[in-house]
């Protein structure tokens, strides 16, 4: 089976389940599903996080990895064996277009579960924040079921209990409760909210359909207010075009000006190579800014694996003056990457919670279909080795 690396998910691409190519055959198809749960367990970077340390089972998976004979059996059955990972970095190449919407990329809302099921944040300019939702705010009900019940059905459906995880993070309850207010790709979402006396019923457009009519904006946009100049990058460092706006913008800033890095809307991720192109505009040597571990390897020869990622600098591009970095619980992936990069090259870096996506996606296509699923395969630590998906930022002044 072929395996690539990639840093980020891309998760902008919206598949249709195909019909059975005629090539394949139903032995191919149950092939490939009894492939998949030794592939996850053979290259998933977080399987100590796992109850007990290895891939989900039980009987309703069992039974319907069994039932796997065409392409959308097959891909029904990764889609569950990925869910169960509860890991918000993982996911199918190809989708139906009734599946759960990517988490963070498509969700609008924050839950903060602990103690109730409260919403934590709003993203800027989405349906959820034009239709007034404020942190603070009580989710009382998710298409007209109390959150609680959703997430236990949600968990019921492939027979895992609601285990915790050993990411700080990311646990069954947060994870399903995520992926269940973000709702479904091809429907509204109605959510029932509670904000002290008053509840207020709403229905809200997901962020496939809301996406699709908004206007193309530009990879960055940049502000500058009292001598500061403020960058934003608009979901765009999984673009290399990024690259050339970048350099653009960094031309027309004075030698010393103060520069904030914004990373708030960030939440598909990206490329080191475009991570690197930014850091690199801010370090005179070159310098470390992450650290990462294969664990398959060590599975695989009992050695383990372990190298940092340096950023060198950019001939003829060098800004001197200060910059800091703010992130948010809508910075994902790269962007997190990018947040702790600043911070390893000594920057300041303030926030929320960033989305804490664990480490480095890999493509892996099943042997005899080439379906691809992806997943964390590296784990990706500071250069002071905390694990890059639990970094603290301080709130920003």
């Amino acid at each position: 089976m072929r395996r690539t690396a990639t840093l980020a998910i891309v998760s902008l691409l919206v598949l249709t389940a195909s019909a059975p190519a005629p090539e394949f055959s139903a032995a191919d198809y149950a092939a490939d599903a009894k492939a998949l749960p030794d592939l996850i367990r053979d290259n998933y970077a977080y399987l100590d996080d796992l109850p007990g340390g290895k891939v989900p089972s039980s009987p309703q998976l069992d039974a319907e990895r069994d039932d796997v004979h065409d392409a959308d059996s097959l891909l029904h059955y990764a889609e569950d064996m990925i869910t169960a990972l509860a890991d918000s970095h993982a996911l199918t190449a190809k989708s139906f277009r009734d599946d759960w919407a990517i988490v963070p990329s498509y969700s609008d809302l924050w839950i903060d579960e602990n103690g109730g099921f409260v919403v934590g944040a709003v993203r800027e300019g989405s349906p959820a924040a034009s239709a007034g939702v404020k942190p603070g705010d009580y989710l009382l009900s998710i298409d007209g079921v109390p959150p609680e019940v959703a997430v236990k059905a949600f968990w019921d459906r492939l027979g895992l209990p609601q285990v915790a995880k050993g990411g700080r993070y990311d646990n069954p309850e947060r994870y399903a409760i995520q992926v269940l207010v973000a709702g479904r790709r091809d429907r509204p979402r109605k959510l029932v909210f509670k904000r002290g006396n008053q509840v207020r019923d709403l229905t809200l457009d997901n962020l496939y359909t809301w996406s699709a009519h908004q206007p193309d904006r530009p990879a960055l946009t940049v502000t500058r207010a009292g001598g500061v100049t403020t960058i934003r990058f608009n979901n765009s460092i999984g673009d290399l075009d990024t690259i050339k706006a970048f350099d653009t913008a960094m031309a027309t800033v004075p030698a010393h000006a103060p520069i904030v890095i914004d990373l708030t809307d960030t939440p598909s991720g990206g490329t080191s190579a475009i991570a690197r192109a930014i850091m690199g505009w801010f370090v005179t040597r070159p310098m470390p800014y992450q650290m990462h571990q294969l664990p398959s390897e060590e599975r695989e020869t009992g050695i383990k694996r372990q190298w940092v990622e340096y950023v060198l600098p950019r001939p003829g591009k060098y800004h001197p003056g200060p910059v800091s970095v703010r992130a948010g619980h809508w910075t994902g992936s790269m962007g997190e990457g990018l947040a702790v990069g600043f911070m390893a090259l000594g920057k300041t870096a303030c926030g929320s919670r960033m989305a804490g996506l664990k480490g480095a996606v890999y493509d892996f296509d099943l042997p005899r279909t080439g379906l691809r699923v992806k997943f964390p395969a590296e784990r990706i630590y500071t250069i002071a080795g905390r694990p890059r998906e639990n970094v603290d930022l301080k709130p920003c002044r």
